[in-house]
């Protein structure tokens, strides 16, 4: 059910507000240029800043407008227990299919917290797709906790944003062939699959929809030359959404497109010049090829 090109979706903003406008016709576009899932209100989504009645009426939206044509994973990732309870549970009311839990932040808390933490927020009664992040959380789920929490019927698989290729196999050997590995990373999405991948929760998408979307299926139907192509013309537009803060040169990128509005919330600026210019010619070289 969750497999391909699954977007992280950006929140447009207008004048400070969530432009629910812009959001709904961004939604539209991302399921007609054939991407195969939804993540709004994930770190992509500015989760952190949003409140908690923006945070459930995003998800209210993405549902509405998939309409059952390619599931919602809701974010509910916290560092508080509860509150990534009560995110799911909000979730779950307003009909997302699947919630994307991050591992707390800043707590540092021990495998056994992690194990306790999303034991809790499964037991919510929703699919929970973990996401491993050490980067940002400082903290690891190791694939033996991992396979320990793909015990429970509630969590059905994992958004590695490792970079580790090596980590594919392992969390297979722990967690079992039916446990849906995902990449977290558009820059080793290729090789992620290579390993046994099912798919990328993808930045990158939100911007190239279409060719994010061609190359999982390419690989889905074992076309790898065709993906390795797709792969290589998006490397350019994958370096330049990440040389500022995301998802600022993403939310920039789409502005040039018509989308939305160039900025986030704060603590976050609009992208800087260096990657202003670098999304500009990533999407001039994209263009100058078969399109987006």
């Amino acid at each position: 059910m969750f497999s391909g090109s699954i977007t992280a979706l950006v929140t447009p903003f207008k004048d400070g507000r969530v432009d629910e406008m812009a959001f709904r016709a961004f939604v539209k576009w991302q399921i007609a240029q054939g991407t195969h899932g939804l993540v709004p209100c994930g770190t992509t989504g500015e989760a952190p800043v949003l409140s908690a009645a923006e945070h459930a009426r995003l998800i209210e939206i993405c549902v509405e407008e998939a309409n059952g044509q390619i599931p919602v994973i809701a974010g509910a990732g916290s560092n508080v227990t509860a509150h990534a309870q009560a995110m799911t549970r909000a979730a779950k009311e307003n009909g997302a299919d699947a919630v994307l839990v991050c591992a707390p932040y800043y707590n540092k808390p021990s495998q056994e917290g992690l194990y306790a933490h999303f034991c809790a927020i499964a037991d919510e009664g929703l699919p929970v797709i973990l996401y491993n992040v050490p980067g940002r959380t400082v903290v690891d789920i190791s694939t033996q906790t991992m396979g320990r929490l793909a015990r429970h019927e509630m969590i059905v698989g994992v958004k590695d944003a490792t970079g580790d290729m090596g980590r594919v196999a392992d969390q297979r050997a722990h967690c079992g062939d039916d446990f849906i590995q995902l990449s977290g990373d558009d820059f080793s999405a290729l090789g992620f699959a290579a390993h046994g991948g099912k798919g990328c929760i993808s930045v990158t998408s939100n911007v190239a929809p279409a060719l994010c979307a061609a190359m999982q299926n390419a690989l889905r139907d074992g076309r790898f030359e065709a993906a390795k192509s797709i792969n290589q013309r998006l490397q350019p537009l994958h370096r330049a959404l990440f040389i500022d803060a995301s998802p600022a040169p993403a939310k920039y990128a789409l502005s040039l497109m018509g989308k939305m509005g160039p900025s986030p919330r704060l603590p976050l600026v609009e992208a800087n010049a260096q990657a202003k210019a670098a999304v500009k010619t990533a999407l001039e070289g994209l263009a100058g090829g078969k399109g987006s």
